[in-house]
């Protein structure tokens, strides 16, 4: 049926916010309404008359409100096909009028979970007949609209409004496919719920928030972005966050988390650090961090963890950044920073709390938990004769905090407090070094008496011996190798200190 006129209505619903305006709607044009329990309650307070479920079903609700619509009757007039002639012949001899529009929402059991509900609570938070009549209802889009959740109240009373209490084919088939998001999303939060001790090996994930980027890694890819971020982030200027640049947010916001209790600053450029630092305040921060890279700091992503105040912001409105992530600004400082009107400038809100991360490839998918190890002063392992001075330990634990969020194979130099060169994403950890100690000088760093972080085991001495050359004198390493000896022995010979952490952290 292309076009069909709202007559009977089904509306049974746990929440009622915003409800009563399509109530209203529908009652003046004398749509016949059915419903049960609180919902039948409300209609009746504004005014209307409803027919109880119970007086077509001939069943009162049973087993504690478990069974109320479940009976023929009322699945019958939702599901029979208008225009098969076997099921009106049905319809007619069992008495079954038809149901043309059916408005239900589910028990919160995401709310449940969330607000540490007892298992008894739960379970009964679990939605029987709800998502049956959701599901009858969407099956039979060519002769039912189904609103399944209140965030489509203001939608379908619009819709109402335009055609005059009808509905198109069209109208019926957009709303049928929200309601098996809403369908599939609950069901993927229950398996959730119960797999949390069973474990069944089978991913199921259900973001229902998407927001349609600019493009993605690159202009010819497209992009989205699923999640709640204003959950995360108040946005206070600047244009739209692109692919690249949530990418980048997502690392910084992941380093400078490391740091807490101190107060530190982070420049991230692809995904890897070009400054960290933490200082006495955020402009002390921010300098410090600026100086282990002054190039690739332009068009980066800025992150600190303490308040940015107008000594800072001064300083930071000297370079071209794309994003500023703080927990608060003062004001001042914002006024100064959003005169830039595409500068991306982010309040965060909370803390990240994911414990899983996911990632595509080949065929399928592939999930891990998130690398929550920080390394701390119990992890230590000296293996050296020199023992790490104390300077030493603040200086390759910060080291290892930096390596930790950088792109394998990857190697840290840096003092306490103060990264002063990377070499990230290199085949070879030597490369890597290399690769470091060039940057470090390009700066003007000296590197005598500053620290090494790799973040996997050394399979030969030679990077040892290259940072010896160098003036460093200490090195932060997981251990593991066949050959630890070799590079003990050298360190031994040449004064170094070293400490094994037992904890690789490649990032791929």
């Amino acid at each position: 049926m292309a076009t069909v006129k709202i007559t009977r209505a089904l509306v049974s619903v746990y929440y009622k916010d915003n409800l009563e305006p399509i109530i209203h709607f529908l009652g003046k044009q004398g749509v016949e309404f059915v419903s049960t329990g609180g919902t039948q309650e409300f209609i009746e307070k504004l005014g209307y008359p409803v027919v109880p479920v119970e007086k077509l079903t001939n069943y009162p609700s049973i087993f504690g409100g478990r069974v109320k619509t479940l009976h023929p009757a009322i699945f019958g007039g939702i599901l029979y096909r208008r225009e098969n002639a076997g099921d009106l012949a049905q319809a007619k001899e069992y008495g079954i009028g038809p149901i043309d529009l059916v408005i239900v929402d589910l028990y919160p059991f995401e709310e449940t979970v969330a607000k540490g509900g007892s298992e008894e609570d739960i379970v009964e938070k679990i939605d029987i007949g709800g998502i049956s009549l959701i599901r009858g209802a969407a099956k039979n889009f060519n002769d039912v609209l189904i609103v399944s959740a209140r965030t489509q109240y203001n939608e379908l009373l619009a819709l109402l409004q335009s055609k005059n209490g009808s509905t198109d084919l069209e109208d019926r088939k957009h709303f049928a496919a929200k309601a098996f998001d809403v369908t599939s999303h609950y069901d993927s939060a229950i398996f959730g719920y119960f797999n949390q001790q069973q474990n069944i090996p089978s991913l199921k994930a259900s973001i229902q928030q998407g927001k349609v980027l600019r493009y993605g890694e690159n202009p010819h890819q497209q992009g989205v972005f699923y999640g709640k971020l204003d959950e995360l982030f108040d946005q206070l200027n600047g244009k739209e966050l692109s692919y690249n640049n949530l990418v980048d947010v997502d690392a910084a916001v992941n380093l400078v988390k490391e740091f807490d209790g101190e107060t530190a600053f982070v420049i991230i450029k692809h995904t890897n650090a070009c400054g960290v630092a933490t200082g006495a305040n955020v402009k002390d921060a921010y300098l410090k961090a600026f100086q282990a890279d002054t190039i690739s700091a332009f068009g980066g992503v800025l992150a600190s963890n303490k308040k940015i105040d107008l000594a800072a912001a001064e300083e930071l409105n000297k370079l071209f950044f794309e994003i500023l992530i703080a927990p608060d600004f003062e004001s001042p400082a914002l006024d100064l920073l959003k005169t830039k009107k595409n500068r991306i400038i982010l309040k965060q809100k909370q803390a990240l709390t994911a414990t899983r991360q996911f990632k595509s490839l080949l065929n399928g998918v592939i999930e891990q938990d998130h690398d929550l190890k920080t390394d701390s002063k119990e992890d230590l392992k000296p293996v050296t004769k020199r023992i790490a001075t104390a300077t030493e330990v603040e200086a390759l634990l910060f080291a290892s905090k930096i390596c930790k969020h950088t792109k394998s194979n990857t190697i840290i130099l840096a003092v306490n407090g103060q990264l002063l060169a990377s070499g990230v994403g290199q085949t070879s950890r030597v490369d890597a070094l290399k690769q470091a100690i060039e940057k470090a000088k390009a700066f003007g760093f000296s590197l005598k008496g500053a620290v090494m972080a790799s973040d996997a085991f050394f399979p030969f001495p030679d990077c040892v011996e290259i940072a010896h050359e160098q003036g460093i004198e200490a090195v932060i390493q997981p251990g593991g190798s066949i050959k630890d000896q070799d590079s003990i022995d050298f360190c031994d010979k040449h004064n170094m200190a070293m400490v094994f952490t037992g904890i690789r952290h490649f990032k791929h």
